[in-house]
């Protein structure tokens, strides 16, 4: 199964394995990571940013449209943040690094 590291928003690394075909935000949450997918995990805010380790962006898909708006309502957007929402583990993204943001914001709450 693959590994996935998460870098907090302290600097600490949290390594996990991970079952194929679960998102980074499922893993967020099954690991009680302070991610909270406001939406549930469909696209509708961004409260799940993630920012992908640069070694890292070039070996998932590109992100859609849809994402990519949703990537604007982010707080501190880099050229390698994605939704976790949108990042399905697999094999071939065994050792895939991403840190999450400082701060989030949540545009669902009034």
């Amino acid at each position: 199964m693959p590994v996935v590291t998460f870098v907090l928003a302290d600097g600490a690394r949290r390594d996990f394995t991970v079952e194929e075909g679960k998102s980074l935000l499922e893993v967020a949450w099954d690991n009680g990571l302070d991610v909270e997918g406001a939406c549930g995990g469909v696209m509708a805010c961004s409260t799940c940013h993630v920012i992908v380790d640069p070694d890292w962006i070039g070996k998932l898909a590109d992100p859609g449209i849809e994402e990519e708006e949703m990537l604007d309502l982010a707080w501190g957007l880099s050229e390698t943040s994605r939704l976790g929402c949108q990042i399905t583990v697999t094999d071939a993204l065994d050792g895939l690094v991403v840190s999450l943001p400082t701060e989030t914001r949540n545009l669902l709450d009034g």
